[in-house]
């Protein structure tokens, strides 16, 4: 069964930051959206910026961890973001725009 590409939407720093390949990693508050069930290794992923159509990547997830908010690599990020409010474990999804969703279909990997 083949997953349904995972779509995460975001703001125009961390899109454009994917796009020029200066960021490979998205942080997620981990939870019922963002866990290990929904961010399997090898699922599609369309990054968008913002919600509109105009601008998407794809690509695919390489590597999922569940890490607790101080230890993961933008737990201080998080907590000058959202202050108390940052709670729980941080997911950290790991992105490879590289492989397209119809390279993992056909088993090519053309770079």
């Amino acid at each position: 069964m083949t997953l349904k590409p995972l779509f995460i939407p975001l703001k125009r720093e961390h899109f454009e930051a994917f796009e020029n390949g200066t960021k490979t990693t998205e942080f997620r508050q981990y939870g019922p959206r963002w866990n290990e069930r929904t961010c399997v290794v090898g699922r599609p992923v369309v990054l968008s910026l913002g919600y509109g159509k105009q601008r998407r990547l794809e690509g695919l997830i390489t590597a999922f961890s569940k890490k607790p908010l101080l230890k993961s690599r933008c737990g201080v990020l998080f907590w000058t973001l959202f202050g108390y409010n940052a709670h729980g474990p941080v997911a950290e999804i790991d992105i490879d725009l590289q492989q397209t969703i119809e390279q993992r279909g056909t088993g090519k990997n053309e770079s």
